[in-house]
């Protein structure tokens, strides 16, 4: 209840900050429409917004939860085997150091304009932190609980399931946490460079059509979507993991 009072009081001083910063500078609406302008085209088209923001939704989520199985499945691979911390921390290593925009248009050239482009762009971005979380997560378990294992007899099978895997899952919340934010910015980067549907395809055609209070519209719709999706994923890792 005291988070939800602090984010209205929050959004309710950006939204004065906003209008102020219209009104004093005098902005014209085609640079920045005022709130009011923006609330009214977000309620007049929002048959609109909704269908487009209901494709970037199920984007965003397949992508999560494709690029979270992706990485927790390699972070436990990571962790057990020499050969693949060689093979593969190199390249994640350098699947970072190649920029997703620069990605976005091979991806969309490979699997066409359609869901799946967005979905693998938003997978790769949030599969790096994802399994650097957890993978750190698996390597920092205790070494006491791991020589009791032994003492006892315990299989690496076992070890890991039972010892090292829940030991761990605070940091895969961790990761999980980064990627609710992370995703959605795959998804858009992905619409923007070819898409038919999604508020990243809505966006860029308001501004093409020089409807920018339409582009703000579907804007905020993204932020708020983001947030829900954080505050989701937050609720169930401390829930599940962090008490």
């Amino acid at each position: 209840m005291r988070q939800a009072v602090r984010a209205a009081g929050v959004a309710l001083l950006a939204l004065v900050a906003w209008q102020a910063l219209v009104t004093l500078a005098d902005l014209p609406r085609f640079i920045l429409p005022g709130p009011a302008a923006v609330f009214s085209t977000l309620w007049v088209s929002r048959e609109l917004i909704a269908g487009h923001a209901l494709v970037t939704a199920i984007e965003v989520l397949a992508g999560l939860g494709l690029g979270a199985a992706l990485g927790f499945v390699s972070a436990i691979l990571l962790a057990v085997s020499p050969l693949a911390r060689s093979l593969l921390r190199p390249m994640l290593v350098f699947s970072q150091a190649v920029p997703v925009f620069a990605l976005a248009p091979i991806l969309t050239l490979w699997l066409g304009y359609g869901l799946w482009s967005k979905v693998v762009m938003a997978l790769l971005i949030i599969y790096f932190p994802v399994t650097s979380a957890f993978f750190d997560a698996l390597m920092r378990t205790p070494q006491g609980w791991l020589e009791l294992a032994r003492v006892m007899g315990a299989t690496p099978a076992r070890v890991m399931l039972r010892i090292r895997v829940p030991a761990a899952m605070p940091g895969f919340a961790s990761g999980l946490r980064l990627a609710a934010v992370y995703a959605p910015i795959g998804a858009i980067i992905g619409e923007w460079v070819g898409a038919s549907q999604g508020l990243g395809y809505l966006m860029l055609l308001a501004n093409g059509r020089a409807k920018i209070d339409l582009m703000f519209a579907a804007l905020i719709v993204l932020a708020v979507l983001t947030l829900l999706l954080h505050a989701a994923v937050d609720t169930a890792c401390r829930r599940l993991w962090d008490d």
